[in-house]
């Protein structure tokens, strides 16, 4: 027999073997389609050639299709202490012997003091820089991970507080590390640091508990006018934006409030916020208290005075001839809608309005022709709408004629007046307006002297007035409260009984405002009112209409105390 016809058998023998194969992969495959698919490319489209060759393509396809992929198992080996079963490691040791032998803790801190300011609630950072955090914050957990020595020996993967006591003097904190052991076996392990916390005042606290009056910069916050209602509106930005948290001590003085603080940057910060809220103009002194030629060390007092404009919300304005020029031949007469850090101007006669910025107000230095103070109330006889709303610096305004008589001449005389207004959208006949009486006012101003031929509107209406349904509602305590800086109060530099009741008249207008005016509480936070009990009876017999605070924008005044940790703190 020939070499030829010895091949031409084992070619035979071998495509015998290759039809079983590929019929108990027709048997045990999961995808008759994907198997089918490979028998015709292995027949039919591979061109011919030797049988191995053609049983590794279909081994190889069938191994990509994931047809004969074998899972993988994790074997478990004995622990070499215990001898039970576990994962392997590098240790071959179970983690509870592999604790028992090492201790990757040993050598970390587990008690630590720490030194804290019970004046200015301040810990201290070696050597000399204090830091303020609360308790259970993200910056007393910095603090106290940095604390901790010989930390980096270990690699720190979680750290969390551990309730404790508030008066106990203690803060627990559990941290979680890692660390490499024996032959790279790789040990996780919680433990525990108890932080005694020891109260020593700071520098400046101590300086302030020895004598109050050892202040090292002062700021002198002035306003000359003749209410504080720009003050009690300032107060309430203070204070939801903690800007006099520093302050050492806070004295109220006549026509402004003096501010003292322990260091130079906290009163220039202070200034610096008072001049984001209110236009201002200010300067700043400092006078030598002591030196040591020695060391060349000198220890200054500085001194801030800050003015703020006197022009007001609501105040009724003449503008110098050269500024109206400049903003477009503007009023002159003008109304003061709204101040921030600059002030908002608006012509009640053509809806025209302007923005002044502190530079620009400083430069003509204008004041204000008549204040609020001189308020008429005059009563709604006639509205006649003459424009659509008009939106006006985020206002809206609609222009109107309105015919309006004083309400003290009722029964004495029939003088009505025919005046254009900005309220139009407001007003109603029988409702009740504040506003400028032009016509039997003595106005003793300059500005208008420089303007020739200029006609005079006899009424200039402000804002609509509800005292005459307020008075339904007096006495009755409101819904919501508003919080006060602790301010230092003279008797001697006051008038008794007279200078209280004013307050008061003006504490209660400044409370209206915000009632009125929404665009104002907008900057404030204001709180519920605890004692306020709602009646059924009160709805019905007070007065509708009148502007109220709605729940919704009042928060709850948060107290922490031992009791509340009692009942729902938390517990370890």
């Amino acid at each position: 027999m020939n070499w030829w016809a010895q091949t031409g058998i084992l070619y035979k023998k071998l495509g015998l073997l290759t039809s079983k194969l590929v019929g108990t992969l027709l048997l045990t495959c999961r995808n008759l389609h994907r198997l089918l698919n490979l028998t015709y490319i292995l027949f039919f489209i591979v061109p011919p050639s030797p049988i191995n060759l053609r049983l590794y393509l279909l081994m190889s396809m069938a191994g990509e299709a994931g047809m004969f992929t074998v899972q993988q198992t994790v074997g478990s080996v004995l622990c070499c202490k215990c001898g039970i079963l576990m994962p392997p490691n590098a240790a071959n040791m179970c983690v509870k012997c592999l604790r028992s032998e090492v201790d990757i803790t040993e050598g970390l801190q587990k008690h630590v003091i720490i030194i804290h300011c019970p004046e200015c609630d301040c810990y201290l950072q070696p050597p000399r820089t204090w830091l303020k955090a609360q308790l259970e914050s993200k910056e007393l957990l910095t603090f106290c991970v940095k604390r901790l020595k010989n930390l980096n020996k270990v690699r720190l993967i979680h750290a969390e507080f551990i309730w404790t006591e508030p008066h106990s003097k203690r803060i627990k904190v559990k941290l979680r590390v890692q660390k490499e052991v024996m032959n790279g076996a790789v040990l996780e392990q919680a433990y525990m640091v108890e932080y005694v916390v020891q109260d020593q005042m700071c520098e400046s606290c101590s300086r302030v508990q020895a004598n109050p009056d050892q202040w090292v910069a002062a700021v002198q916050l002035r306003q000359h006018v003749s209410h504080r209602r720009t003050f009690f509106y300032l107060e309430q930005l203070i204070l939801k934006h903690d800007a006099a948290v520093r302050a050492i001590r806070i004295k109220q003085m006549d026509r402004g409030i003096d501010f003292f603080f322990a260091n130079r940057s906290h009163a220039v910060k202070f200034v610096e916020f008072i001049q984001k809220v209110v236009p201002i103009k200010s300067r700043n002194d400092k006078q030598l208290v002591s030196q040591d030629t020695k060391s060349n060390n000198y220890n200054y007092k500085y001194t801030f005075s800050v003015e703020i404009c006197p022009i007001c919300r609501e105040d009724l304005v003449c503008l110098p001839p050269k500024l109206a020029s400049s903003l477009g031949n503007l009023g002159p007469l003008v109304i003061c809608t709204k101040i921030s850090n600059s002030i908002a101007l608006l012509d009640p006669l053509t809806l025209r309005h302007c923005f002044l910025d502190a530079e620009q107000y400083w430069r003509a230095s204008f004041t204000s022709l008549l204040s609020s103070k001189q308020l008429v109330e005059y009563i709604v006889l006639d509205v006649d709408p003459i424009s659509s709303e008009v939106n006006v610096g985020g206002s809206k305004y609609v222009m109107a004629d309105v015919q309006v008589a004083r309400v003290s001449d009722f029964g004495k005389n029939d003088t009505m007046f025919m005046v254009r207004t900005h309220l139009g959208h407001l007003l109603n006949a029988g409702d009740y307006a504040l506003g400028y009486d032009l016509h039997a006012a003595n106005t003793n101003d300059m500005e208008i002297d420089k303007y020739k031929g200029l006609v005079m509107p006899e009424v200039i209406l402000v804002k609509k007035s509800y005292e005459e349904r307020r008075q339904k509602k007096r006495g009755k305590p409101r819904a919501w409260k508003l919080k006060a800086l602790p301010i230092e109060v003279d008797a001697s530099d006051t008038r008794g009984r007279v200078d209280e009741e004013k307050m008061n008249k003006e504490y209660e207008q400044f409370l209206r405002d915000l009632e009125e005016h929404p665009e104002l509480r907008f900057n404030i936070s204001l709180y519920r009112n605890k004692e306020y009990q709602p009646s059924e009876m009160a709805s019905v017999t007070d007065g509708e209409d009148v502007p109220s605070v709605p729940l919704e924008e009042l928060l709850d005044d948060l107290k922490l105390s031992d009791e509340d940790h009692d009942d729902g703190g938390m517990q370890e």
